[in-house]
């Protein structure tokens, strides 16, 4: 709005006698401000209330006032949404007496004016003295739950009464049509916008959102757990993915001492196994005797106490006969540490922060199934070359917030995040991090300052050829492997066994087959980037893989539905890209003798080559050690040519600038080009073939 029409409209408002009763009979006789946007109605009633403000002396009491009321609020039901602040506050709405007020919303409500009279309710905060379930539902049958949401959002009593009228509905038992007779005249009413599906979801956000006890709601609750039973009887019994172990560790956890859904556990029993073997799962989930038909009530009294429940399925034998269908540690078992204590985990860390340090990282929790609340980490692994470490991180939390120091744990996650020196791999890491901060608010500002981070869920956007095989068919309805899986079976021809991914993680001991898939997928990271790292035209990852894992700042992370794909960040900055990136200062030229390097075992060809052009060369043996290059280059002065993985723990081990990560997909001629233009060696004439004899 110009200064001029500000300036006019002031002038106007001195010259009235009576300004309020003047803006109200300009907004009567106006037609402009029914219209949305910023209407000369809007400029001038914004301007009203400034000037109220500087001039207190205007109010005004008594009957004329109330008189200006009465008519302010017959126009707020039609007037734009932006102007019930302002005449709100310049007519003093809410000293107005209350039962007027109410009278006039319930008037609103008669007419069908729904979405007006709960507006006008939140704004003059009327809503402890309605009714929420008659305020409520005709909004939600016109899909306006975020309405509802803010109509409850101040007042926790009302928050729980919504809530219980919402689960009633949700009774298998209610008939829905019962509350929608009412309203069958309702405009913008969308039937198929509420039914049991659709309120049992918003049941859930408003327990999260209003941090309501779920004991609140039973039967959506009741529902869920059923679901969840549906799921797991799938798993078992028909994709046949999930060990009995496990299964079993799910079944218990969601049924508990509830009768229903133990009934219900019973039935899905019979169905599936008979009664013998319903009968022995009802004794391993200890169902008491009452809730059992009188067919398994009699099996059950056939079984010997002695008899241990063996349902030896198909899907169990699969596992012992195939597990060399699946990927395998290649590290010993003793080597794999379950750690509870901080002395433990102490000496984890001083491995784990190493300069130079290469480090898979993954997390497990329990599975949620639909119920409220984000998951909780019940399991940190961090895995190195030659051991892996899993952190049981709610005991650790608890620990160092007995001792007072709940800091600790956090402080020892972000060094390891914010090391640009240590290279942190992950798969889908985004995911990770936020059930992270969820465990632990400290830890929520971690991913801001992530640097040497690999995510190799960018991998699977570039790797040719990566889409879900078939196979293992004989094995019930086996899902084709994705994800991790399916990048571990391109990269190291065998795919992650996954029968423990949906695990109870906080059921404590872990069981031993939970610990070695915990320990899997963290190493198998390890095993993945060192091979795309030796190797990556066979995956068909472009000529430069490490600048397409590596090359780039840690960037937001850009939204995917399920995990956020990260770009990965430099560990190495200017080196690991080779000619790309410029020193600041360039070197000073110096000629091939003076220049001495020590080449890597996988670069034996560019060795060769730069002693044609003239260079000082030694080079590894195929059976040598990468560190060895890190002891010849500290004791005769030569600078490291290496590539990919080995880079990472050499570069930490010899000065600034003296290890030098080369392009390995390229052919040997352009890789010396990248060597003598980072170090500025100007090769003569003279200088070809000196060295050859």
């Amino acid at each position: 709005v110009s200064r001029q029409l500000k300036e006019e409209i002031r002038r106007g408002f001195a010259r009235l006698e009576d300004p309020l009763a003047g803006l109200l009979a300009m907004l009567e006789s106006s037609s402009d401000w029914k219209g949305k946007g910023h209407s000369l109605g809007y400029c001038i009633t914004t301007e009203l209330q400034l000037w109220i403000k500087e001039h207190p002396a205007v109010p005004q009491s008594g009957t004329k006032l109330k008189k200006l009321q009465a008519r302010v609020l017959g126009m707020l039901s039609q007037c734009p949404a932006n102007l019930l602040d302002p005449l709100i506050s310049i007519y003093q709405l809410h000293t107005a007496d209350r039962n007027y007020l109410l009278e006039h919303v319930s008037h609103l409500y008669l007419q069908g004016d729904y979405k007006e009279a709960a507006i006008l309710s939140i704004k003059l905060k009327l809503q402890p003295d309605q009714d929420v379930e008659k305020m409520c539902t005709p909004l939600l049958l016109q899909d306006k739950a975020n309405l509802v949401e803010d109509y409850v959002g101040e007042y926790p009593e009302l928050q729980r009464k919504l809530l219980q009228t919402l689960d009633t509905w949700c009774d298998p038992s209610f008939n829905i049509r019962d509350i929608t007779r009412p309203y069958q005249g309702l405009s913008r009413y969308k039937p198929e916008k509420f039914n049991r599906r659709v309120l049992s979801k918003l049941v859930f956000r408003l327990l999260e959102r209003f941090n309501v006890d779920p004991a609140l709601c039973p039967n959506v609750i009741n529902q869920r757990h059923l679901r969840t039973l549906n799921y797991l009887f799938y798993k078992r019994f028909v994709e046949k993915t999930m060990t009995e172990e496990n299964w079993a560790d799910h079944i218990q956890s969601t049924v508990g001492e509830n009768r229903w859904l133990q009934g219900q556990l019973v039935q899905s029993l019979l169905r599936h196994c008979g009664a013998r073997g319903a009968a022995r799962w009802a004794r391993r989930c200890r169902l008491p005797p009452d809730v059992l038909p009188r067919a398994v009530a009699q099996e059950l009294q056939q079984l010997h106490v002695q008899d241990r429940v063996e349902e030896v399925t198909k899907a169990d034998n699969y596992e012992d006969s195939k597990k060399k269908d699946y990927y395998q540690l290649p590290i010993p078992r003793e080597n794999i540490h379950f750690l509870q204590t901080w002395e433990e985990t102490l000496q984890c860390w001083e491995k784990v922060l190493q300069p130079g340090q290469v480090v898979g990282v993954d997390m497990e929790w329990k599975p949620s199934f639909g119920m409220v609340g984000k998951p909780r980490v019940a399991l940190l692994q961090l895995a190195l070359k030659d051991e892996v470490f899993l952190l049981d991180l709610p005991r650790l939390l608890e620990q160092a917030e007995a001792e007072g120091e709940k800091e600790k744990l956090p402080r020892f996650i972000q060094m390891l995040y914010s090391d640009a020196a240590i290279t942190k791999l992950g798969y889908g890491m985004s995911g990770d991090l936020s059930s992270l901060a969820a465990t632990c608010s400290a830890l929520k500002d971690t991913e801001k300052q992530m640097q040497g981070v690999v995510d190799l869920l960018a991998v699977d956007k570039q790797v040719e050829g990566l889409s879900p095989e078939h196979g293992h068919e004989e094995r019930g309805v086996r899902q084709p492997e994705k994800g991790l899986s399916l990048l571990v079976q391109h990269v190291l021809g065998k795919p992650l066994d996954k029968t423990e991914q949906l695990s109870n993680w906080e059921k404590r001991p872990l069981r031993e087959e939970q610990i070695l898939y915990a320990a899997s997928d963290a190493y198998c990271l390890l095993e993945i980037y060192e091979r795309l790292c030796k190797d990556p035209e066979s995956f068909s990852l472009g000529s430069d893989l490490t600048e397409s894992l590596v090359g780039k700042q840690s960037q937001k992370p850009r939204a995917k539905k399920q995990l956020k794909k990260q770009e990965a960040p430099s560990p190495s900055g200017q080196e690991c890209q080779g000619p790309r990136t410029e020193p600041s200062h360039p070197p000073a030229p110096i000629s091939p003798r003076e220049f001495s390097v020590v080449c890597d075992n996988m670069l034996q060809g560019l060795g060769r080559y730069l002693r044609c052009l003239g260079v000082d060369v030694r080079l590894l043996d195929n059976e040598d050690d990468h560190r060895k290059a890190a002891e010849i280059a500290r004791q005769e002065g030569r600078v490291i040519l290496t590539s990919g993985l080995p880079y990472q723990t050499l570069r930490s081990q010899v000065g600034e600038g003296r290890c030098f990560s080369v392009n390995c997909s390229e052919k040997a001629k352009e890789q010396a080009l990248q060597v003598l233009k980072h170090f500025n060696v100007q090769v003569s004439l003279s200088d070809i073939f000196s060295r050859c004899q």
